[in-house]
């Protein structure tokens, strides 16, 4: 497992730089800490799953040497193969003001990483037959029917539209190419629509987040580019709509409760707020200051974010890796057929929607894929499939060689960039057989 803590200090690599393409929101479920307790996947020595402990000690202690420098306050790193932890590591605390130390059930707000959760409900319910890929949206919801496409501002400053080509099909909203707009970069009028309407508002039901996205542009034709948007919100309301459930509820019922997530969930009791890590960033001379904005929800929201509502643990999110490592089932609890996973990590995107992203990359359903590892400048095999959240928080699953990561960290800054481009580095590193 992990080298002891006593005297590290070694010099940091420059890090690869890494897409940051997290994102989220403020819609949450409750972690469900008080009634159960974490189950761990198995532990086994690194040497049995082909893994080098000496050179995962370059892991251990590139973790700490960032805590150490003052880059991070703390973070904790899993490392499975073949269905085992061969690598288990924390450093630093959940937050510097009290000190607390980071736990290994440390709570973290994962953002981002909840959107990889609400696609695998939405494909559970394909899989029902309660949709199909091809399928217009509208024909689920009719209030996204009709929508205009921004194409420029006119002389008064108001907005240029012109009609959609065609309706957004389900596939495209399961891979952010139908269109829709998000709050990322409220420059763009369409963007400033959805914080100045209060698209994304937990205090809502979902119902309210269509009502108000019905009257709001797309930034871009159905089908012709890859755009990080809503779209995953959007997906989460329709579990709620397809399956005849709340959206938390399904995902507790469907998902957490059969894969013994016990630590995930849209809000954290109070029980279990003294494990939550906190958000931090680089305050004026450098040093890390406390964000209040990160203080944890503690009660349901009306509407659950399906694109970054969620808390968890990295051991929980590491059994959601694993499932779908192992192709939709874990320890005999079948969530999603084979065939299935792999259609959510198929690249389903076209040249010229994925021109402006970076060499190397597509998209699946609520993944993104390393097609050539070689021309994004990354160590993964092909296939490889991966998302983060805005707040560091950062995984990625690589069936070729049966190897699935998992970091947690609550940081916004450049920290995220090193950290994540540094830890793909020393994990490949350490693979031997």
């Amino acid at each position: 497992m992990s080298a002891p803590r006593s005297s590290r200090s070694a010099p940091l690599a420059a890090a690869s730089a890494v897409l940051l393409l997290g994102a989220a929101l403020f819609a949450y479920r409750p972690v469900v800490a008080e009634v159960g307790r974490a189950v761990d996947l198995p532990a086994v020595d690194p040497a049995e799953v082909g893994l080098s402990a000496e050179r995962l000690a370059r892991l251990d202690a590139g973790m700490q040497a960032l805590v150490d420098d003052g880059r991070l306050a703390g973070v904790v790193t899993l490392v499975a193969r073949h269905g085992k932890v061969a690598f288990a590591d924390v450093a630093g605390v959940q937050d510097v003001a009290s000190g607390r130390p980071m736990a290994r059930d440390s709570i973290f707000r994962i953002f981002s990483m909840t959107k990889p959760v609400t696609g695998v409900a939405m494909m559970m319910l394909y899989e029902e037959g309660k949709w199909r890929l091809n399928d217009p949206v509208s024909r689920y919801i009719p209030e996204l029917a009709g929508l205009e496409v921004h194409v420029g501002e006119e002389a008064d400053g108001s907005m240029r539209l012109e009609e959609a080509d065609r309706e957004m099909t389900m596939r495209e909203l399961m891979t952010h190419t139908a269109g829709l707009g998000y709050v990322l970069n409220p420059r763009h009028p369409v963007n400033r629509l959805f914080l100045e309407r209060q698209v994304l508002n937990p205090m809502q039901p979902l119902s309210a987040m269509i009502d108000k996205l019905a009257g709001i542009p797309l930034l871009a034709q159905p089908g012709r580019r890859w755009i990080y948007s809503v779209a995953v919100d959007v997906q989460g309301y329709l579990v709620e709509k397809l399956s005849g459930q709340p959206f938390a509820e399904f995902l507790e019922e469907r998902i957490f409760e059969p894969l013994g997530m016990v630590d995930t969930g849209f809000y954290v009791p109070p029980s279990a707020v003294g494990r939550v890590a906190i958000r931090h960033t680089a305050g004026e001379d450098g040093e890390l200051v406390l964000d209040s904005r990160g203080d944890p929800f503690t009660s349901p929201p009306a509407g659950p974010s399906g694109g970054g509502g969620l808390y968890g643990t990295a051991d929980d999110y590491l059994r959601f890796t694993q499932m779908l490592l192992n192709g939709g089932e874990l320890d005999g609890r079948r969530l999603l057929a084979p065939r299935t996973v792999e259609m959510m990590r198929t690249n389903h995107m076209s040249a010229e929607a994925t021109a402006h992203m970076r060499p190397g990359m597509g998209f699946g359903m609520d993944f993104m894929i390393y097609m050539d590892p070689a021309a994004a400048g990354e160590p993964h095999a092909p296939g490889t499939y991966y998302w983060l959240g805005i707040d560091g928080t950062w995984f990625w699953i690589d069936p070729a060689l049966d190897l699935a990561f998992v970091g947690m960290i609550q940081h916004r800054g450049e920290a995220q960039r090193e950290v994540h481009g540094l830890s793909r580095n020393w994990v490949y590193q350490a693979i031997v057989n």
